[in-house]
Protein backbone atom coordinates (compact mmCIF):
# COMPACT_ATOMS: atom_id res chain seq x y z
CA UNK A 1 0.00 0.00 0.00
CA UNK A 2 1.74 3.10 -1.21
CA UNK A 3 1.87 5.98 1.20
CA UNK A 4 1.86 9.46 -0.44
CA UNK A 5 4.25 10.71 2.16
CA UNK A 6 7.20 9.11 3.87
CA UNK A 7 7.03 8.64 7.65
CA UNK A 8 10.77 8.30 8.00
CA UNK A 9 11.54 11.32 5.81
CA UNK A 10 9.18 13.43 7.91
CA UNK A 11 10.81 12.35 11.17
CA UNK A 12 14.26 12.95 9.67
CA UNK A 13 13.17 16.51 8.78
CA UNK A 14 12.00 16.96 12.37
CA UNK A 15 15.41 15.64 13.54
CA UNK A 16 13.64 12.87 15.46
CA UNK A 17 15.39 10.17 13.42
CA UNK A 18 18.85 10.32 11.85
CA UNK A 19 19.37 9.65 8.14
CA UNK A 20 21.50 6.63 9.03
CA UNK A 21 18.78 5.15 11.22
CA UNK A 22 16.12 5.86 8.58
CA UNK A 23 18.16 4.09 5.90
CA UNK A 24 18.78 1.13 8.19
CA UNK A 25 15.08 0.84 9.06
CA UNK A 26 14.05 0.96 5.40
CA UNK A 27 16.50 -1.82 4.57
CA UNK A 28 15.33 -3.84 7.56
CA UNK A 29 11.65 -3.46 6.59
CA UNK A 30 12.41 -4.46 2.98
CA UNK A 31 14.45 -7.47 4.09
CA UNK A 32 11.77 -8.68 6.50
CA UNK A 33 8.86 -7.88 4.20
CA UNK A 34 7.07 -5.80 6.84
CA UNK A 35 5.65 -2.31 7.14
CA UNK A 36 8.34 0.28 7.83
CA UNK A 37 6.15 1.61 10.64
CA UNK A 38 6.60 -1.70 12.48
CA UNK A 39 10.39 -1.33 12.35
CA UNK A 40 10.10 2.31 13.40
CA UNK A 41 8.02 1.31 16.42
CA UNK A 42 10.53 -1.41 17.40
CA UNK A 43 13.35 1.12 17.34
CA UNK A 44 11.82 3.15 20.18
CA UNK A 45 12.97 6.39 18.54
CA UNK A 46 9.42 7.68 18.06
CA UNK A 47 6.34 6.95 20.17
CA UNK A 48 3.22 5.35 18.61
CA UNK A 49 1.25 8.47 19.55
CA UNK A 50 3.62 10.66 17.50
CA UNK A 51 3.28 8.35 14.49
CA UNK A 52 -0.52 8.42 14.70
CA UNK A 53 -0.58 12.22 14.98
CA UNK A 54 1.68 12.58 11.95
CA UNK A 55 -0.65 10.45 9.81
CA UNK A 56 -3.73 12.23 11.15
CA UNK A 57 -2.30 15.63 10.18
CA UNK A 58 -1.31 14.35 6.74
CA UNK A 59 -4.77 13.00 5.88
CA UNK A 60 -7.01 15.40 7.77
CA UNK A 61 -8.34 12.83 10.21
CA UNK A 62 -8.68 12.91 13.98
CA UNK A 63 -6.08 10.87 15.86
CA UNK A 64 -6.94 8.08 18.26
CA UNK A 65 -4.47 6.93 20.89
CA UNK A 66 -5.12 4.20 23.44
CA UNK A 67 -4.12 3.89 27.06
CA UNK A 68 -1.89 1.00 28.11
CA UNK A 69 -4.75 -0.82 29.84
CA UNK A 70 -7.53 0.31 27.50
CA UNK A 71 -9.56 -2.55 26.01
CA UNK A 72 -11.98 -2.86 23.10
CA UNK A 73 -15.11 -4.98 23.71
CA UNK A 74 -15.03 -8.15 21.61
CA UNK A 75 -18.55 -7.47 20.32
CA UNK A 76 -17.35 -4.14 18.88
CA UNK A 77 -14.10 -5.57 17.53
CA UNK A 78 -15.95 -8.36 15.72
CA UNK A 79 -18.14 -5.90 13.78
CA UNK A 80 -15.29 -6.01 11.25
CA UNK A 81 -14.39 -9.61 10.24
CA UNK A 82 -10.98 -10.68 11.50
CA UNK A 83 -9.63 -11.40 8.01
CA UNK A 84 -10.70 -7.94 6.79
CA UNK A 85 -9.23 -6.25 9.86
CA UNK A 86 -5.88 -7.96 9.26
CA UNK A 87 -5.88 -7.40 5.51
CA UNK A 88 -6.69 -3.69 5.69
CA UNK A 89 -5.03 -3.12 9.11
CA UNK A 90 -8.09 -1.53 10.69
CA UNK A 91 -9.75 -1.86 14.11
CA UNK A 92 -13.32 -1.04 15.17
CA UNK A 93 -13.04 0.40 18.68
CA UNK A 94 -16.41 2.06 19.41
CA UNK A 95 -20.05 2.02 18.27
CA UNK A 96 -23.15 3.87 19.29
CA UNK A 97 -26.59 4.27 17.76
CA UNK A 98 -25.29 6.78 15.21
CA UNK A 99 -21.73 5.84 14.24
CA UNK A 100 -19.04 3.17 14.01
CA UNK A 101 -15.56 4.42 14.97
CA UNK A 102 -12.68 2.70 13.17
CA UNK A 103 -8.94 3.25 13.46
CA UNK A 104 -6.80 2.89 10.32
CA UNK A 105 -3.07 2.25 10.08
CA UNK A 106 -3.17 3.33 6.41
CA UNK A 107 -5.70 6.20 6.13
CA UNK A 108 -4.82 6.64 2.45
CA UNK A 109 -6.18 3.21 1.48
CA UNK A 110 -9.32 4.02 -0.53
CA UNK A 111 -10.31 0.37 -0.92
CA UNK A 112 -10.23 -0.08 2.84
CA UNK A 113 -12.43 3.01 3.27
CA UNK A 114 -14.94 1.63 0.75
CA UNK A 115 -15.08 -1.73 2.57
CA UNK A 116 -15.58 0.04 5.91
CA UNK A 117 -18.38 2.23 4.50
CA UNK A 118 -20.13 -0.91 3.26
CA UNK A 119 -19.89 -2.47 6.75
CA UNK A 120 -21.20 0.71 8.40
CA UNK A 121 -24.13 0.90 5.96
CA UNK A 122 -25.01 -2.71 6.79
CA UNK A 123 -25.13 -1.72 10.48
CA UNK A 124 -27.29 1.30 9.71
CA UNK A 125 -24.77 3.83 11.07
CA UNK A 126 -22.32 6.38 9.74
CA UNK A 127 -18.56 5.77 9.64
CA UNK A 128 -16.02 7.75 11.67
CA UNK A 129 -12.39 7.22 10.66
CA UNK A 130 -9.34 7.82 12.87
CA UNK A 131 -5.61 7.51 12.33
CA UNK A 132 -3.95 5.02 14.69
CA UNK A 133 -0.45 3.68 15.20
CA UNK A 134 0.53 0.21 14.02
CA UNK A 135 1.39 -0.77 17.60
CA UNK A 136 -2.21 -0.10 18.71
CA UNK A 137 -3.63 -2.02 15.74
CA UNK A 138 -1.38 -5.02 16.49
CA UNK A 139 -2.45 -5.03 20.14
CA UNK A 140 -6.18 -4.99 19.45
CA UNK A 141 -6.30 -7.27 16.41
CA UNK A 142 -5.10 -10.10 18.65
CA UNK A 143 -8.32 -9.71 20.65
CA UNK A 144 -10.44 -11.68 18.19
CA UNK A 145 -11.60 -15.22 19.00
CA UNK A 146 -8.92 -17.39 20.52
CA UNK A 147 -7.30 -20.16 18.50
CA UNK A 148 -9.30 -22.85 20.30
CA UNK A 149 -12.61 -20.99 19.94
CA UNK A 150 -12.12 -20.47 16.20
CA UNK A 151 -11.21 -24.12 15.60
CA UNK A 152 -14.17 -25.34 17.69
CA UNK A 153 -16.58 -23.20 15.67
CA UNK A 154 -15.16 -24.49 12.38
CA UNK A 155 -15.41 -28.10 13.59
CA UNK A 156 -19.05 -27.53 14.54
CA UNK A 157 -19.78 -26.22 11.05
CA UNK A 158 -17.86 -29.10 9.47
CA UNK A 159 -19.92 -31.70 11.33
CA UNK A 160 -23.13 -29.99 10.23
CA UNK A 161 -22.06 -30.09 6.57
CA UNK A 162 -22.93 -33.56 5.27
CA UNK A 163 -21.63 -32.96 1.77
CA UNK A 164 -18.13 -31.81 2.76
CA UNK A 165 -17.52 -31.21 -0.93
CA UNK A 166 -15.94 -27.81 -0.82
CA UNK A 167 -12.71 -28.41 1.03
CA UNK A 168 -10.72 -29.08 -2.14
CA UNK A 169 -10.61 -25.73 -4.05
CA UNK A 170 -7.23 -24.06 -3.64
CA UNK A 171 -4.27 -22.55 -5.42
CA UNK A 172 -0.54 -22.41 -4.95
CA UNK A 173 -0.42 -18.80 -3.74
CA UNK A 174 -2.74 -18.30 -0.75
CA UNK A 175 -3.80 -15.13 1.01
CA UNK A 176 -4.58 -15.79 4.66
CA UNK A 177 -5.43 -12.11 5.10
CA UNK A 178 -8.24 -11.73 2.61
CA UNK A 179 -9.78 -15.19 2.43
CA UNK A 180 -13.28 -13.77 2.81
CA UNK A 181 -12.95 -12.34 -0.70
CA UNK A 182 -12.99 -15.87 -2.17
CA UNK A 183 -16.49 -17.14 -1.53
CA UNK A 184 -15.65 -20.64 -2.76
CA UNK A 185 -13.08 -20.94 0.01
CA UNK A 186 -15.43 -20.13 2.89
CA UNK A 187 -15.53 -23.72 4.13
CA UNK A 188 -14.81 -25.15 7.59
CA UNK A 189 -11.73 -27.13 6.55
CA UNK A 190 -10.12 -24.18 4.82
CA UNK A 191 -10.85 -22.07 7.90
CA UNK A 192 -9.27 -24.72 10.15
CA UNK A 193 -6.12 -24.94 8.01
CA UNK A 194 -5.91 -21.14 7.86
CA UNK A 195 -6.27 -20.86 11.64
CA UNK A 196 -3.65 -23.55 12.28
CA UNK A 197 -1.16 -21.81 10.00
CA UNK A 198 -1.89 -18.30 11.27
CA UNK A 199 -1.64 -19.41 14.91
CA UNK A 200 1.73 -21.00 14.17
CA UNK A 201 2.98 -17.73 12.74
CA UNK A 202 1.65 -15.66 15.64
CA UNK A 203 3.38 -18.05 18.09
CA UNK A 204 6.65 -17.70 16.12
CA UNK A 205 6.73 -21.43 15.34
CA UNK A 206 9.30 -22.72 12.87
CA UNK A 207 7.35 -25.91 12.06
CA UNK A 208 3.81 -27.27 12.22
CA UNK A 209 3.30 -31.02 12.58
CA UNK A 210 -0.12 -32.53 11.81
CA UNK A 211 0.00 -36.16 12.91
CA UNK A 212 -2.71 -38.87 12.83
CA UNK A 213 -2.96 -41.06 15.91
CA UNK A 214 -5.20 -44.14 16.34
CA UNK A 215 -8.12 -42.13 17.74
CA UNK A 216 -7.36 -38.45 17.05
CA UNK A 217 -5.37 -35.95 15.00
CA UNK A 218 -2.58 -34.13 16.83
CA UNK A 219 -1.24 -30.65 15.90
CA UNK A 220 2.15 -29.70 17.30
CA UNK A 221 4.25 -26.56 16.93
CA UNK A 222 8.02 -26.26 17.18
CA UNK A 223 8.74 -22.99 18.97
CA UNK A 224 12.29 -21.92 19.84
CA UNK A 225 13.47 -25.45 19.05
CA UNK A 226 10.98 -27.22 21.35
CA UNK A 227 8.09 -29.29 19.99
CA UNK A 228 4.81 -29.22 21.94
CA UNK A 229 1.20 -30.28 21.33
CA UNK A 230 -1.22 -27.40 20.77
CA UNK A 231 -4.41 -28.98 19.51
CA UNK A 232 -6.24 -32.31 19.12
CA UNK A 233 -8.85 -32.74 16.38
CA UNK A 234 -11.28 -35.53 15.51
CA UNK A 235 -9.73 -38.11 13.20
CA UNK A 236 -12.60 -37.60 10.73
CA UNK A 237 -11.12 -34.27 9.57
CA UNK A 238 -7.68 -35.75 8.84
CA UNK A 239 -8.23 -36.54 5.16
CA UNK A 240 -9.92 -33.21 4.47
CA UNK A 241 -7.10 -31.21 6.11
CA UNK A 242 -4.46 -33.29 4.33
CA UNK A 243 -6.12 -32.80 0.94
CA UNK A 244 -6.37 -29.05 1.46
CA UNK A 245 -2.68 -28.77 2.34
CA UNK A 246 -1.66 -30.99 -0.59
CA UNK A 247 -3.54 -28.83 -3.07
CA UNK A 248 -2.00 -25.64 -1.66
CA UNK A 249 1.45 -27.26 -1.96
CA UNK A 250 0.67 -28.51 -5.49
CA UNK A 251 1.41 -32.17 -4.73
CA UNK A 252 -0.57 -35.31 -5.60
CA UNK A 253 -3.72 -35.77 -3.55
CA UNK A 254 -4.20 -39.44 -4.38
CA UNK A 255 -0.61 -40.50 -3.62
CA UNK A 256 -0.43 -41.70 -0.03
CA UNK A 257 2.23 -44.41 -0.20
CA UNK A 258 5.40 -42.36 -0.57
CA UNK A 259 6.68 -39.07 0.92
CA UNK A 260 6.06 -35.93 -1.11
CA UNK A 261 7.44 -32.39 -0.96
CA UNK A 262 5.94 -29.09 -2.02
CA UNK A 263 5.60 -25.47 -1.06
CA UNK A 264 3.18 -22.57 -1.19
CA UNK A 265 3.21 -18.88 -0.27
CA UNK A 266 0.78 -16.65 1.55
CA UNK A 267 0.15 -13.12 2.77
CA UNK A 268 -0.22 -13.11 6.55
CA UNK A 269 -0.67 -9.81 8.41
CA UNK A 270 0.72 -7.98 5.40
CA UNK A 271 3.85 -10.17 5.19
CA UNK A 272 4.75 -12.52 2.36
CA UNK A 273 5.59 -15.87 3.97
CA UNK A 274 6.65 -19.13 2.30
CA UNK A 275 5.67 -22.57 3.56
CA UNK A 276 7.52 -25.80 2.83
CA UNK A 277 5.38 -28.94 3.02
CA UNK A 278 6.54 -32.54 3.49
CA UNK A 279 4.20 -35.52 3.76
CA UNK A 280 5.21 -38.87 5.24
CA UNK A 281 3.26 -42.16 5.34
CA UNK A 282 2.81 -43.66 8.82
CA UNK A 283 0.90 -46.64 10.21
CA UNK A 284 -1.99 -44.31 11.15
CA UNK A 285 -2.06 -42.42 7.87
CA UNK A 286 -0.09 -39.59 6.30
CA UNK A 287 1.54 -37.03 8.56
CA UNK A 288 2.46 -33.60 7.28
CA UNK A 289 5.15 -31.19 8.40
CA UNK A 290 4.94 -27.53 7.38
CA UNK A 291 8.09 -25.41 7.70
CA UNK A 292 7.24 -21.71 8.18
CA UNK A 293 9.73 -19.56 6.32
CA UNK A 294 9.05 -16.09 7.69
CA UNK A 295 11.65 -13.61 6.35
CA UNK A 296 11.08 -11.32 9.35
CA UNK A 297 12.28 -14.15 11.63
CA UNK A 298 14.63 -16.27 9.53
CA UNK A 299 16.52 -13.62 7.55
CA UNK A 300 18.88 -11.83 9.90
CA UNK A 301 21.99 -9.73 9.57
CA UNK A 302 25.28 -10.88 11.06
CA UNK A 303 24.84 -8.36 13.87
CA UNK A 304 21.50 -9.93 14.87
CA UNK A 305 22.75 -13.52 15.12
CA UNK A 306 24.43 -13.23 18.52
CA UNK A 307 28.11 -13.04 17.53
CA UNK A 308 30.43 -11.62 20.16
CA UNK A 309 32.39 -8.55 18.96
CA UNK A 310 35.59 -10.56 18.39
CA UNK A 311 33.82 -13.33 16.47
CA UNK A 312 31.87 -10.81 14.39
CA UNK A 313 35.17 -9.15 13.45
CA UNK A 314 36.66 -12.51 12.38
CA UNK A 315 33.59 -13.37 10.29
CA UNK A 316 33.47 -10.02 8.50
CA UNK A 317 37.21 -10.26 7.85
CA UNK A 318 36.76 -13.65 6.17
CA UNK A 319 33.98 -12.26 3.95
CA UNK A 320 36.32 -9.55 2.68
CA UNK A 321 38.77 -12.10 1.22
CA UNK A 322 38.54 -12.47 -2.58
CA UNK A 323 38.45 -16.27 -2.53
CA UNK A 324 38.48 -19.24 -0.22
CA UNK A 325 36.07 -21.40 1.72
CA UNK A 326 33.92 -20.45 4.72
CA UNK A 327 32.35 -23.47 6.42
CA UNK A 328 29.55 -23.36 9.01
CA UNK A 329 29.33 -26.54 11.08
CA UNK A 330 27.00 -28.01 13.67
CA UNK A 331 24.21 -30.56 14.05
CA UNK A 332 20.82 -30.40 12.34
CA UNK A 333 18.75 -27.50 13.63
CA UNK A 334 21.70 -25.45 14.89
CA UNK A 335 21.01 -22.46 12.61
CA UNK A 336 23.66 -23.10 9.96
CA UNK A 337 21.42 -22.04 7.06
CA UNK A 338 20.46 -18.83 8.88
CA UNK A 339 24.15 -17.97 9.24
CA UNK A 340 24.76 -18.64 5.53
CA UNK A 341 21.87 -16.37 4.52
CA UNK A 342 23.23 -13.62 6.78
CA UNK A 343 26.60 -13.87 5.04
CA UNK A 344 24.99 -13.88 1.61
CA UNK A 345 23.13 -10.68 2.47
CA UNK A 346 26.38 -9.07 3.59
CA UNK A 347 27.96 -10.03 0.23
CA UNK A 348 24.90 -9.18 -1.88
CA UNK A 349 25.93 -6.15 -3.94
CA UNK A 350 25.29 -5.10 -7.51
CA UNK A 351 28.85 -5.89 -8.58
CA UNK A 352 28.86 -9.40 -7.07
CA UNK A 353 27.44 -12.45 -8.86
CA UNK A 354 26.13 -14.86 -6.21
CA UNK A 355 24.91 -18.32 -7.21
CA UNK A 356 23.55 -20.89 -4.77
CA UNK A 357 22.71 -24.60 -4.78
CA UNK A 358 20.16 -25.43 -2.10
CA UNK A 359 18.10 -28.41 -0.99
CA UNK A 360 15.61 -26.94 -0.50
CA UNK A 361 15.60 -23.17 -1.06
CA UNK A 362 14.40 -21.79 2.27
CA UNK A 363 14.28 -18.04 1.67
CA UNK A 364 14.17 -16.23 -1.66
CA UNK A 365 16.61 -13.32 -1.54
CA UNK A 366 16.41 -10.60 -4.23
CA UNK A 367 19.66 -10.19 -6.18
CA UNK A 368 20.87 -13.77 -5.60
CA UNK A 369 20.64 -16.57 -8.18
CA UNK A 370 19.23 -19.48 -6.19
CA UNK A 371 18.86 -22.99 -7.58
CA UNK A 372 17.07 -26.03 -6.14
CA UNK A 373 18.86 -29.36 -6.57
CA UNK A 374 16.75 -32.33 -7.69
CA UNK A 375 18.61 -35.59 -6.97
CA UNK A 376 15.77 -37.68 -8.46
CA UNK A 377 16.65 -36.37 -11.95
CA UNK A 378 20.40 -36.36 -11.38
CA UNK A 379 20.68 -32.66 -10.50
CA UNK A 380 22.86 -33.11 -7.41
CA UNK A 381 25.15 -30.71 -5.56
CA UNK A 382 28.10 -32.16 -7.50
CA UNK A 383 26.40 -31.86 -10.89
CA UNK A 384 25.20 -28.35 -10.09
CA UNK A 385 28.64 -27.19 -8.97
CA UNK A 386 30.12 -28.08 -12.34
CA UNK A 387 27.50 -25.92 -14.04
CA UNK A 388 27.76 -23.06 -11.55
CA UNK A 389 31.39 -22.46 -12.38
CA UNK A 390 30.33 -21.69 -15.97
CA UNK A 391 28.03 -18.93 -14.68
CA UNK A 392 30.93 -16.58 -13.88
CA UNK A 393 30.20 -16.43 -10.13
CA UNK A 394 32.05 -14.38 -7.53
CA UNK A 395 30.37 -16.17 -4.63
CA UNK A 396 29.08 -19.74 -4.57
CA UNK A 397 26.94 -21.17 -1.80
CA UNK A 398 26.34 -24.92 -1.54
CA UNK A 399 23.71 -25.87 1.04
CA UNK A 400 25.66 -28.82 2.42
CA UNK A 401 28.82 -30.79 1.66
CA UNK A 402 27.50 -34.35 1.88
CA UNK A 403 29.85 -36.49 -0.16
CA UNK A 404 33.31 -36.75 -1.69
CA UNK A 405 32.31 -35.36 -5.09
CA UNK A 406 30.76 -32.20 -3.60
CA UNK A 407 33.70 -31.73 -1.19
CA UNK A 408 36.30 -31.97 -3.94
CA UNK A 409 34.40 -29.64 -6.30
CA UNK A 410 33.84 -27.10 -3.49
CA UNK A 411 37.54 -27.11 -2.62
CA UNK A 412 38.54 -26.64 -6.25
CA UNK A 413 36.03 -23.80 -6.67
CA UNK A 414 37.58 -22.04 -3.66
CA UNK A 415 41.03 -22.67 -5.14
CA UNK A 416 40.15 -21.04 -8.48
CA UNK A 417 39.18 -17.60 -7.25
CA UNK A 418 35.69 -18.00 -5.80
CA UNK A 419 34.30 -17.35 -2.35
CA UNK A 420 32.71 -20.67 -1.33
CA UNK A 421 30.13 -20.87 1.48
CA UNK A 422 28.80 -24.19 2.73
CA UNK A 423 27.86 -26.27 5.76
CA UNK A 424 29.28 -29.45 7.24
CA UNK A 425 28.13 -31.77 10.02
CA UNK A 426 30.73 -31.75 12.80
CA UNK A 427 30.48 -31.41 16.58
CA UNK A 428 32.91 -28.49 16.81
CA UNK A 429 35.30 -26.36 14.79
CA UNK A 430 38.28 -28.62 15.44
CA UNK A 431 36.48 -31.55 13.81
CA UNK A 432 36.29 -29.84 10.42
CA UNK A 433 39.75 -30.72 9.10
CA UNK A 434 39.45 -34.44 9.97
CA UNK A 435 35.94 -34.44 8.42
CA UNK A 436 37.22 -32.96 5.15
CA UNK A 437 39.95 -35.62 5.06
CA UNK A 438 37.32 -38.32 5.65
CA UNK A 439 35.39 -36.96 2.66
CA UNK A 440 38.41 -37.49 0.45
CA UNK A 441 39.79 -33.95 0.21
CA UNK A 442 43.56 -34.06 -0.33
CA UNK A 443 45.44 -32.82 2.70
CA UNK A 444 47.61 -30.31 0.84
CA UNK A 445 44.53 -28.54 -0.59
CA UNK A 446 42.91 -27.73 2.77
CA UNK A 447 45.27 -24.94 3.95
CA UNK A 448 45.12 -23.28 0.51
CA UNK A 449 41.33 -23.13 0.40
CA UNK A 450 39.88 -23.07 3.93
CA UNK A 451 39.66 -19.52 5.32
CA UNK A 452 37.50 -19.94 8.40
CA UNK A 453 35.32 -22.47 10.23
CA UNK A 454 32.30 -21.32 12.24
CA UNK A 455 30.81 -23.93 14.57
CA UNK A 456 27.56 -23.08 16.30
CA UNK A 457 24.60 -24.04 18.48
CA UNK A 458 21.27 -22.34 19.12
CA UNK A 459 20.22 -21.52 22.68
CA UNK A 460 16.92 -20.18 23.98
CA UNK A 461 16.94 -16.49 24.82
CA UNK A 462 15.53 -15.41 28.18
CA UNK A 463 12.38 -13.31 28.13
CA UNK A 464 13.45 -9.75 29.00
CA UNK A 465 10.06 -9.08 30.53
CA UNK A 466 10.20 -11.66 33.33
CA UNK A 467 13.72 -13.04 33.83
CA UNK A 468 14.98 -12.84 37.40
CA UNK A 469 18.49 -12.35 38.73
CA UNK A 470 20.02 -15.01 40.98
CA UNK A 471 23.37 -15.53 42.68
CA UNK A 472 25.57 -18.24 41.16
CA UNK A 473 26.03 -21.22 43.48
CA UNK A 474 29.46 -22.42 44.52
CA UNK A 475 29.69 -25.20 41.91
CA UNK A 476 28.33 -23.00 39.13
CA UNK A 477 30.65 -20.20 40.18
CA UNK A 478 33.63 -22.53 39.76
CA UNK A 479 32.54 -23.52 36.23
CA UNK A 480 32.18 -19.86 35.31
CA UNK A 481 35.53 -18.91 36.86
CA UNK A 482 37.30 -21.72 34.99
CA UNK A 483 35.73 -20.65 31.69
CA UNK A 484 36.72 -17.00 32.20
CA UNK A 485 40.24 -17.92 33.28
CA UNK A 486 40.78 -19.83 30.01
CA UNK A 487 39.69 -16.90 27.82
CA UNK A 488 42.31 -15.43 25.47
CA UNK A 489 44.00 -12.35 26.93
CA UNK A 490 42.53 -9.88 24.35
CA UNK A 491 39.04 -11.14 25.21
CA UNK A 492 39.65 -11.01 28.96
CA UNK A 493 40.38 -7.31 28.61
CA UNK A 494 36.85 -6.80 27.24
CA UNK A 495 35.04 -8.90 29.88
CA UNK A 496 33.81 -6.96 32.96
CA UNK A 497 32.51 -9.89 35.04
CA UNK A 498 33.96 -10.58 38.52
CA UNK A 499 32.99 -12.72 41.51
CA UNK A 500 30.36 -13.03 42.86
CA UNK A 501 28.66 -13.82 39.56
CA UNK A 502 25.04 -12.84 38.90
CA UNK A 503 23.00 -15.01 36.56
CA UNK A 504 19.42 -14.94 35.31
CA UNK A 505 16.72 -17.61 35.30
CA UNK A 506 13.44 -17.98 33.37
CA UNK A 507 10.18 -17.16 35.14
CA UNK A 508 7.28 -17.02 32.69
CA UNK A 509 4.78 -14.27 31.85
CA UNK A 510 2.12 -13.29 29.32
CA UNK A 511 4.74 -12.04 26.85
CA UNK A 512 6.55 -15.39 26.64
CA UNK A 513 3.37 -17.46 27.18
CA UNK A 514 4.68 -18.76 30.50
CA UNK A 515 7.85 -20.33 29.06
CA UNK A 516 10.39 -17.87 30.40
CA UNK A 517 12.17 -17.77 27.04
CA UNK A 518 11.43 -15.96 23.81
CA UNK A 519 13.44 -16.57 20.65
CA UNK A 520 16.90 -18.01 20.26
CA UNK A 521 20.43 -16.79 19.66
CA UNK A 522 23.61 -18.48 18.56
CA UNK A 523 26.79 -19.34 20.40
CA UNK A 524 29.81 -19.73 18.18
CA UNK A 525 33.42 -20.81 18.04
CA UNK A 526 35.60 -19.77 15.12
CA UNK A 527 38.80 -21.40 13.86
CA UNK A 528 40.85 -19.39 11.39
CA UNK A 529 43.43 -20.74 8.95
CA UNK A 530 46.85 -19.42 10.00
CA UNK A 531 50.42 -20.37 8.98
CA UNK A 532 50.68 -22.33 12.23
CA UNK A 533 47.46 -24.24 11.53
CA UNK A 534 48.61 -24.86 7.96
CA UNK A 535 51.78 -26.52 9.24
CA UNK A 536 49.76 -28.73 11.62
CA UNK A 537 47.35 -29.80 8.86
CA UNK A 538 50.17 -30.66 6.47
CA UNK A 539 52.07 -32.58 9.13
CA UNK A 540 49.04 -34.47 10.52
CA UNK A 541 45.89 -33.61 12.43
CA UNK A 542 46.54 -34.66 16.02
CA UNK A 543 43.69 -33.35 18.17
CA UNK A 544 45.97 -31.92 20.84
CA UNK A 545 47.93 -29.89 18.30
CA UNK A 546 44.74 -28.52 16.72
CA UNK A 547 43.42 -27.56 20.16
CA UNK A 548 46.71 -25.88 21.10
CA UNK A 549 46.65 -23.83 17.89
CA UNK A 550 43.03 -22.83 18.52
CA UNK A 551 44.05 -21.47 21.94
CA UNK A 552 47.09 -19.73 20.48
CA UNK A 553 45.06 -17.88 17.85
CA UNK A 554 42.54 -16.77 20.49
CA UNK A 555 39.53 -18.99 19.73
CA UNK A 556 36.78 -18.82 22.35
CA UNK A 557 34.87 -22.08 22.68
CA UNK A 558 31.10 -22.39 22.52
CA UNK A 559 31.09 -23.11 26.26
CA UNK A 560 32.99 -19.87 26.97
CA UNK A 561 30.73 -17.89 24.63
CA UNK A 562 27.69 -19.39 26.36
CA UNK A 563 29.02 -18.43 29.79
CA UNK A 564 29.51 -14.86 28.62
CA UNK A 565 25.96 -14.74 27.22
CA UNK A 566 24.64 -16.08 30.55
CA UNK A 567 26.55 -13.45 32.53
CA UNK A 568 25.11 -10.81 30.16
CA UNK A 569 21.61 -11.98 31.12
CA UNK A 570 20.67 -13.20 27.66
CA UNK A 571 20.40 -16.94 28.39
CA UNK A 572 20.17 -19.18 31.45
CA UNK A 573 23.21 -21.08 32.71
CA UNK A 574 21.25 -24.35 32.48
CA UNK A 575 20.86 -23.67 28.75
CA UNK A 576 24.63 -23.22 28.44
CA UNK A 577 25.30 -26.60 30.06
CA UNK A 578 22.65 -28.29 27.93
CA UNK A 579 23.79 -27.01 24.54
CA UNK A 580 27.58 -26.94 25.03
CA UNK A 581 28.15 -30.21 26.89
Amino acid sequence: MAVPFDLLDTFVEQKRVSKTDASRMRDDAKRRGVDVELVLGESGLVSPADVAKLKADAFGLPVKTFGKDEQVPKEVLSLIPQESARFYQVVAFAKDSAALSVGMVHPENSKAQEALKFIAQGLGVTLKLFAIAYADYARFVSGYSTFGEAIAQSLKTFKQDDSQKNYLPGHVSISFDNMQSLKSEETPIIKIVSDIVRHGISERASDIHIEPEPARLRVRYRIDGDLASALYLPLEVHQAILSRIKIMANIKIDETRVPQDGRFSGMVDGKQIDFRVATFPTANGEKVAIRILDPSVGLMSLEELGFSPWNLEKTKGALLKPFGMILVTGPTGSGKSTSLYAMLQALNQDGVNIVTLEDPIEYFVPGINQSQVLPEIGYTFGFGLRSILRQDPNVVMVGEIRDQETAELAVHAALTGHVMLSTLHTNNALGTVPRLLDLGVQRFLIPSTLNIVISQRLVRRLCDNCKKQVQASGEVEKVIADALAALPEPVKAQVPYKKPFALYEPVGCDVCKGKGTRGRLGVYEILTMTPELEAIVLAGTADDKLAAEARRQGMTTMRQEGVLQALAGKISFAEVLKETA
